[in-house]
């Protein structure tokens, strides 16, 4: 069942959330955590959506908080979207019309989760400093996606300028697969690995993160060099024994090379928002793996350092 509150307040909202809360006989206590997803009326359905999916797992509160009309005059409309619509969680959908939306901080807070984390996500191009947003300073962690910036490589570049711990990135949770292979495939004994190479589509986010943990992982040189995609095609470890490989050329499935072995295919889809949204929302402690690879990318590129 969905609630409609047109030109209401943030009060109005919290007293009909308890209502409906008390007429099903439960409480906000089975929610893990509020989720603050910041977009816009574009991009509200399908980050709803992977909300949702990942609430499965991790039953939440999601407030959407969705920008309208900036030079109107200052309103609230509220969509409330009980468990059951929306997964095992509540989903409050909030348009915030004129100068409201700039005090997203004040709408939100009184429809928090009592003494639960707050997550915020930007789905779409989020803040430089997302620490420093009205929304972050709510959150214990704070969930980008450079992917989607008009130049990703220098928004994700920026952002590491500005880096704190909780912050991350979901073009660094799509290579949690891919970074995993590599692992394992370290595992059996390879001699000394002297340089690697990343290639993937122009542009690619995840592919200067891949770089930057490897190279920090290593200690070794990572060349870049560009493919015709999807996203990451091929990693390639130049080891003492042979070359460690891994090729992606359809995005789909993989095959791993290894000296002495025989070729190994692997699905290696590339993954869905739903499922790295979920695998950030299993961790509310700061991603000290991503640190170090963003503190190596701060280095490189101009001598920033990361606080981890």
């Amino acid at each position: 069942m969905t609630l409609y509150l047109p030109r209401t307040d943030t009060s109005q909202i919290a007293e009909r959330i308890a209502s409906e809360r008390h007429s099903i006989g439960g409480g906000a206590m089975n929610m893990v955590l509020t989720l603050i997803i910041v977009t816009n009326e574009a991009d509200h359905y399908d980050a709803v959506h992977a909300a949702t999916e990942a609430g499965r797992e991790h039953p939440s509160r999601v407030l959407a908080l969705i920008r309208r009309d900036p030079d109107s005059e200052p309103a609230l409309d509220a969509e409330i979207r009980q468990p059951g619509t929306a997964g095992p969680g509540e989903a409050i959908l909030l348009r915030l019309y004129g100068p409201l939306g700039d005090h997203p901080d004040a709408v939100v807070t009184p429809l928090l989760v009592p003494d639960a984390p707050v997550v915020a996500w930007w789905p779409g191009q989020g803040p430089q400093d997302p620490g420093d947003d009205p929304i972050g300073r709510l959150a214990q962690r704070r969930i980008t996606d450079a992917l989607y910036a008009p130049d990703p490589i220098a928004d994700l570049r920026e952002r590491i300028r500005h880096y704190r711990p909780g912050d991350t990135d979901l073009t660094w949770t799509r290579i949690t697969p891919l970074r995993s292979l590599l692992a394992s495939a370290m595992d059996r004994p390879c001699g000394w690995v002297s340089s690697a190479e990343v290639s993937a589509e122009r542009n690619y986010p995840s592919a200067e993160l891949l770089a930057a943990w490897l190279s920090d992982q290593l200690e070794v040189p990572v060349q870049r060099t560009e493919s015709a995609g999807p996203g990451l095609t091929d990693v390639r470890l130049v080891a003492d024994s042979g070359d460690i490989r891994i090729t992606r050329p359809d995005g789909r499935l993989a095959t791993l090379s290894r000296p002495g072995q025989p070729d190994q295919t692997v699905a290696l889809a590339r993954r869905r928002t739903p499922e790295t949204l979920a695998e950030e929302l299993r961790r509310l402690d700061p991603d000290v793996v991503y640190a170090n690879a963003a503190r190596h990318i701060g280095r490189l590129v101009d001598g920033t350092e990361v606080p981890v």
